[in-house]
């Protein structure tokens, strides 16, 4: 057994013993003063399919992947890779009650399969998601580790598609965790009709080579400088009791493409970026979107999640009902058009990709179960080929 499956097998013992019985108190002790919430869900589906798609199959599906299928294409599986379980944690205040520190770890299970035979697939391996720490004072926060990047805005309404949300890198939906600083600052009052925050970020560099990625090899490690993001939220209520908001992100970075140690002359790339987002709610109706134009921000999941000298744009929106029976439906649609020269310049392949998807759900408390409907069309290559391809699935959520 490898140290690492010891270590969680040791983790979820442990997790198992301090879970309380109906009814008891479900405060866990730390080793300092403070308090810890353990939150998340359980994540299933069931699902059909009649293409292969990237970034893989089930919870992650996005865009098909050519060639298309053209006989006997459906095939059935199942997936729980969603499941998400996060540790907050709430700190005690410090030097004399002026700040707050606290903390948050969480993990899902997109991170592989352990091995590669015909029982691998039943065994996820476990993927940090988020591991930060928070110093607290006043309406400012500050943050440190691996967080969401500002430019990562509004999620669509989906019960299959949680760590991989409709749209994501295929559609208009970009953004990525990096480790870095980030800094919060709610700049209005308690009291105030309108919410006003701003965001600013500075995080690790990133880009696809041309060194090892995963040890500072890349492009976006060489450039030295990191990425950098700036985003400012209105958000308020209604006169009616909804609520709306809104949101605008820019990003900048630099990429070294010749790498750490390289005899040739730096060949330096910047990366741009600007997205709006914004979101509506009134009674039984929702309405919410996201929009971005963008050049070389592959790290980002831009372009269809594409790397090179390749600019391009994407949006979505996503219409909504509930309905008094705890029912809801949601209807999604999406797209991601980087330009076409930029694509073939740079040895991809990926001009435009179109993504639909319709939801109907039922939560109850705790509980969801949904069914939906995808459907993606991506255009490649120089002849510019349609592949279609569409997935049929099943969901149910626990949340805790």
């Amino acid at each position: 057994m490898s140290a690492r499956r010891s270590v969680w097998l040791v983790a979820a013992f442990l997790f198992l013993l301090s879970w309380p019985a109906v009814g008891e108190d479900t405060s866990v002790s730390l080793g300092n003063a403070g308090k810890l919430t353990i939150k998340g869900f359980i994540s299933v589906s069931l699902f059909a399919q009649n293409q292969n798609f990237g970034f893989g199959n089930g919870q992650n599906a996005e865009f098909p992947l050519p060639p298309e299928f053209t006989t006997d294409e459906w095939f059935l599986d199942g997936d729980v890779r969603n499941t998400r379980l996060t540790l907050s944690f709430a700190g005690p205040e410090i030097k004399d009650k002026e700040f707050k520190v606290g903390g948050t770890v969480e993990v899902d299970f997109f991170g592989g399969f352990n091995g590669t035979g015909p029982f691998s697939d039943e065994q996820e391996t476990p993927r940090l998601r988020l591991a930060y720490l928070d110093v607290v004072r006043g309406h400012t926060t500050i943050r440190l580790g691996q967080a969401w990047s500002p430019l990562f805005g509004n999620v669509p309404k989906s019960l299959t598609h949680v760590a991989f949300p409709l749209g994501y890198g295929s559609a208009g939906t970009v953004g990525w965790r990096f480790p870095g600083l980030f800094v919060y600052h709610t700049l209005s009052g308690a009291d105030a009709k309108v919410n006003r925050k701003l965001t600013f970020a500075v995080f690790r560099g990133s880009w696809n080579g041309p060194g090892n990625n995963l040890n500072s090899g890349s492009a976006g490690n060489a450039s030295w400088g990191p990425q950098v993001e700036l985003r400012y939220d209105v958000s308020g209520k209604t006169a009616s009791g909804g609520s709306w908001g809104t949101y605008v992100v820019g990003h900048w970075d630099q990429k070294d493409l010749s790498g750490a140690n390289a005899t040739a002359p730096n060949d330096t790339l910047d990366g741009t970026a600007f997205a709006v987002g914004a979101s509506w709610s009134q009674g039984s109706f929702s309405l919410q979107g996201n929009a971005y134009y963008g050049e070389a921000i592959g790290q980002q999941f831009g372009h269809i999640t594409q790397f090179g000298d390749i600019s391009g744009w994407g949006a979505w929106i996503q219409p909504g009902v509930k309905f008094k029976t705890n029912w809801s439906w949601y209807l999604f649609y999406g797209l991601d058009d980087p330009d076409d020269a930029d694509v073939l310049a740079a040895g991809q392949s990926r001009l435009k990709n179109q993504q639909i998807a319709t939801s109907v759900q039922y939560a109850i408390g705790p509980y969801a179960i949904g069914a939906e409907w995808l459907h993606a069309t991506l255009t490649s290559g120089a002849a510019a080929i349609e592949t279609d391809g569409d997935q049929l699935s099943l969901s149910a959520m626990y949340k805790f």
